[in-house]
């Protein structure tokens, strides 16, 4: 079944915020690039681990006035672009009750076998666009964190690359530490 046949959309333009509410709650993630509707399934244990732990790490270093949110949650800066970081850090003012309309100051997104296209080009492109400081990319089956920082020139720079047991000591958004392969809980064992 295409979108249009389950939504009522036009054929032949893009893909708009306000068309998002009329997808369907089947389990998918749906978010826009610039227009583009990308259709995700349904993220597996690994994946949700690894998120929900790096929530917990994000948290409990948090200082006041900012404000961790675990997906699904909308990033919006315009009306045709609509993404759900499966973590983010953002400023407590700079959040409405239904989304962040700006750029958060940290991404982090969870690879899966059907989003790391999307999260490693795509969505790293549209981040990089909108101003996000700080982007970070998990591998839960490598148990590697990438960290990308965005230069004064818009672009994403490899900061940092730690695997296992080794350490990062972030400064950005605030000072946090990780080791990658805490972030699978009992999976680790």
């Amino acid at each position: 079944m295409t979108a249009e046949a389950f939504t009522g959309l036009t054929s032949g333009r893009a893909f708009t915020v306000r068309d998002l509410e009329a997808m369907p709650d089947d389990g998918h993630r749906y978010e826009l690039i610039d227009g583009t509707l990308i259709v995700s399934p349904a993220p597996g244990w690994r994946h949700q681990t690894v998120a929900g732990e790096l929530f917990v790490v994000l948290r409990a270093a948090r200082p006041d006035g900012f404000v961790v949110v675990a997906a699904p949650f909308a990033v919006q800066p315009s009306d045709s672009t609509e993404l759900q970081p499966d973590v983010l850090v953002g400023r407590f003012d700079d959040f409405t009750e239904k989304n962040l309309p700006v750029a958060p100051l940290l991404v982090v997104e969870v690879l899966s076998p059907s989003t790391a296209l999307n999260d490693l080009n795509y969505k790293k492109a549209a981040y990089a666009r909108m101003g996000v400081a700080s982007y970070w990319v998990i591998d839960p089956v490598s148990v590697t964190l990438t960290v990308f920082e965005l230069t004064s020139e818009g672009a994403y720079e490899l900061l940092a690359k730690v695997s296992g047991d080794e350490i990062f000591q972030a400064d950005k958004p605030y000072p946090v530490t990780v080791v990658p392969r805490a972030l699978l809980g009992q999976l680790a064992d």
